[in-house]
């Protein structure tokens, strides 16, 4: 993605990542780090070419908390530590995405609920693992 980009005009992509990594029983518990580090740079792609149904250039941002913090961002895929409860950084950035449109992925039924009645609209981590 261009870096002169302004992203805060595009659809914003929330990606869970501890439930997208969780969701698929690969060994990731025994490297977190490097299992957030993998779903970020598949996400990449995601920030020019879409999702199905929803065209790019996309804004993604890679939520990640506990063992997975202080994985780096790259062009393409910003990612943010959680400083506490993953969800409720979740739900600060769709609270704070204004009017733009907001996709949040996670399986998570009451993050899912929680961010709806936000305005955003969810989808399950099947949308960004292929």
């Amino acid at each position: 993605m261009p870096e002169n980009r302004d992203t805060a005009a595009l659809p914003l992509l929330v990606v869970d990542g501890a439930n997208v990594v969780g969701s698929v029983p690969d060994g990731w518990w025994r490297d977190r780090r490097g299992a957030a580090e993998r779903l970020r740079d598949r996400l990449v792609a995601y920030a020019e070419s879409g999702l199905p149904g929803r065209p790019g250039p996309l804004d993604v941002v890679l939520v990640v908390e506990g063992a997975a913090r202080g994985v780096e961002p790259v062009p393409g895929v910003r990612v943010e530590s959680a400083p506490g409860s993953g969800d409720d950084h979740i739900v600060g950035l769709v609270e704070r995405a204004g009017d733009r449109p907001v996709l949040v992925v996670t399986a998570d039924r009451e993050l899912r609920r929680r961010v709806t009645e936000r305005g955003a609209e969810v989808t399950g981590p099947r949308t960004v693992h292929g």
